[in-house]
This record gives structure tokens, C-alpha cells and sequence, in this order.
């Protein structure tokens, strides 16, 4: 078994090219599933043992670490070790065992957007401007950020967008180019609008159709890391919660419109979510907001 064991770790390494951290973690899985097997049989492991496991012996090992409270996401890795591990000594004719084919994934618990309030939102937008030396600096930073909160971007679109892609007076929607090459229309509202014409504005770098619309101060496209230090500092000066970052942003842009009474669907079609599942992770954010919108709207909250 231990040869078994060395010789898929071996596998991972030379023939799947997994990175050191992934042998090491499936390497620890492993290691904690024997161990629990020895004490559950009562004897050392051997690959007889394991061609004899039955799936009642692999639910044990589950029912284990969820005794141990250990977290859904920690479990979903090892029995995905485990999974591999089997797989890979059934092909090498090392076992024949396929009771695992039959045991599902624990679902892992989803998270839930981490939104900043409206207040912390606009105390965001108002301060973004503030923290750089040089002016067209600053005002970059808040048309970015007023991108990711005020049209819903990734911070990803927001700074993939070239000097063409910015509408021209007169237009309403910013065109965007999404996960997978998906485009989307997505409404531009003119306090957004206005900040990136007046970061253009004061832009020192020349502007052709096809160049970056946000540039850093060597003239290259902006870099997401300088978005995500800014929004760092402004963490820092006005006291908000690890969890307020770019991204954040983009959650506080859909959990502010749903609930305000925003359409699920719309808002789907605004983030550029493929599947609405994604879309409805919003709807446990603020259920105290969308009651209030259910006996407002509702025709038969009032009856």
C-alpha cells in the first residue's frame, strides 16, 4: 500500500504536473484516511484492505470528519484525493474496487457576497479621488471603482475596456466583454460617465481607439493590484471590514438593486451570470430589504 501510495503521488508529479501544494495536501488527505481506516479495521492497511472496502466504510470515514467539524470545503478536497487515489489503482490493476462511484460530494456551504451598506458604498466612491498625489490618479481610481459599483463590472472588465469601448455622448450602455468571451450591454449611469470623462480628461498619456482606457503611471494598462492596494487604504481611513474589496463592489451593486425590488433576472443579465443559481446567492444577503419590497409591491402583502 505504501508503494501504492508513492507511486500516485508520483503520478501527480511527473505525469499531471500538479503543483507542490496539491501533492502535499492530497499527500496529508491520504495520509488521515489511512490512519482512520487502521483504527476503523482494526489492522494495518494493505491493498487487499482497500480492494475490500464497502461504501458503508467510506461514509464512516465522512461521518468522522463531520464529527471533527471539519469544513465541508476541507472534507470535498480529501474525498477528491481519495476518489483519485482509487481511480488511479483501479487503472493500474492494483484493485478493482468502484464503491466510490456510488458516494456523493458532500455540497459545500455557498458563500454568501460579503456587500458594503449604501453608506459605506457612497463613503467609498466620495473618498476614492482623495488618496493619490496626482490628480488624474485619484480621479482613475474612482472611475474604476464607480464602474464596479455603480454598472456591477468585474474589476477584470473594468479595466480590460480600450478608450474605444467608452460610449459617446448621447449613449447609455457601455459595452463589456465577459467571462468566456460573452458580450453584454450594460447601462452607464452619468455619475459614471461623467467620472470617466473627467479622468480622460486629465490623463497625461495619448489616447488611441485601441488603448487601455485605464492607464498606470508608466503608461500601461492599470494593473487590478493597484485597485485592490487603494482599496486597502481606503479600508484603513474609513474603518471598514476586510471583507470591503473591489469585488465587493460588484456584490453591493446587485444586493442594493434587489433590494430596492430589482428583477433577479435583469440583475443576472447586468452581472453577466450564465446560470441564475449564481444570481440568487443576493437573495440571502438582505431579507430584511426584500420584505419590505414583498409588502410594498406585493398584491397580496396588504390583504
Amino acid at each position: 500500500m505504501q508503494a501504492a501510495f508513492q507511486g500516485w503521488l508520483s503520478w501527480h508529479r511527473n505525469e499531471k504536473r500538479s503543483s507542490d501544494k496539491t501533492i502535499e495536501a492530497y499527500a496529508q488527505d491520504i495520509r488521515s484516511f489511512l490512519k482512520f481506516l487502521a483504527e476503523h479495521m482494526g489492522h494495518t492497511i494493505t491493498l487487499r484492505s482497500m480492494d475490500q472496502l464497502h461504501i458503508r466504510d467510506f461514509r464512516s470515514w465522512l461521518a468522522a470528519r463531520s464529527g471533527q467539524n471539519l469544513n465541508k470545503t476541507s472534507t470535498a478536497r480529501a474525498l477528491s484525493a481519495v476518489r483519485g487515489l482509487f481511480k488511479w489503482m483501479n487503472r493500474e490493476q492494483l484493485i478493482n474496487n468502484h464503491a466510490l462511484d456510488i458516494l456523493r460530494t458532500p455540497k459545500k456551504a455557498h458563500a454568501v457576497p460579503k456587500a458594503l451598506t449604501k453608506e459605506e458604498a457612497q463613503q467609498v466612491m466620495d473618498q476614492s479621488s482623495e488618496l493619490q498625489d496626482d490628480t488624474w490618479v485619484g480621479l482613475r481610481d474612482q472611475a474604476v471603482l464607480l464602474l464596479l459599483y455603480g454598472c456591477g463590472l468585474r474589476i477584470s472588465e473594468a479595466l480590460d475596456l480600450n478608450q474605444d469601448d467608452v460610449p459617446q455622448k448621447g449613449q447609455d450602455f457601455l459595452r463589456v466583454m465577459g467571462k468566456r468571451n460573452k458580450e453584454r450591454l450594460v447601462p452607464i449611469l452619468p455619475v459614471v460617465a461623467e467620472a470617466i470623462s473627467t479622468y480622460q480628461a486629465s490623463c497625461p498619456f495619448v489616447k488611441a481607439p485601441d488603448s487601455p482606457l485605464f492607464f498606470g503611471v508608466k503608461g500601461k494598462r492599470l494593473s487590478p493590484r493597484i485597485i485592490q492596494l487603494q482599496t486597502q487604504k481606503l479600508r484603513g481611513l474609513l474603518g471598514l471590514p476586510e471583507t470591503a474589496t473591489p469585488h465587493a463592489l460588484r456584490h453591493s451593486f446587485a444586493t442594493h438593486l434587489l433590494s430596492n425590488g430589482g428583477d433577479l433576472r435583469a440583475i443576472q443579465e447586468l452581472l453577466g451570470h450564465n446560470s441564475l443559481s449564481t444570481t440568487q446567492r443576493y437573495t440571502d444577503v438582505d431579507a430584511n430589504e426584500l420584505l419590505k419590497v414583498y409588502d410594498k409591491a406585493h398584491p397580496s402583502a396588504k390583504k
